[in-house]
């Protein structure tokens, strides 16, 4: 995976080489969650990185793909919604969240390998059946012994 890359005018490149415009994405500041002493009640550190799919520009498989994602911070409605508090200032949350996205992007940009269907052989299938059966004796000698027979 590469590395997200600012360029001039405000476009972020993707390793693949698309370009994403930064006016796609909605930033929120949002105070931080947990300790932090007096800092966390005052400061707007943590970020909430909004990116809506379908009114992105990505490609459409992309964003069938980011759809069939099952990942929590993807809505229903086609929202990906990054919250990014771990750092301790607001610009490292937002490249924290935008490597987050990232991931996110990179992940659906693969396409999935077709399956090939594919049948078990006949000494596999005998195999299985042979071991199916000495399973099936060793179970029938915990038995106990009946003498009347």
């Amino acid at each position: 995976m590469g590395d997200w890359k600012e360029k001039e005018g405000g476009v972020i490149t993707l390793s693949s080489g698309w370009k994403l415009p930064e006016n796609e994405l909605d930033w929120q500041a949002v105070r931080s969650q947990g300790a932090g002493g007096q800092n966390v009640n005052k400061v707007a550190t943590a970020v909430h990185l909004r990116f809506d799919i379908f009114g992105s520009s990505l490609p459409e498989a992309i964003k069938l793909r980011l759809m069939a994602l099952p990942d929590r911070r993807i809505t229903k409605d086609g929202l990906i919604i990054i919250k990014a508090q771990s750092q301790r200032t607001q610009e490292g949350n937002r490249r924290e969240a935008l490597q987050r996205l990232q991931q996110l992007l990179e992940a659906a940009w693969v396409r999935p390998k077709k399956r090939l269907a594919t049948r078990p052989t006949k000494s596999a299938r005998r195999k299985r059946m042979d071991q199916k059966r000495q399973r099936g004796e060793i179970k029938a000698r915990r038995k106990p012994v009946r003498l009347d027979e």
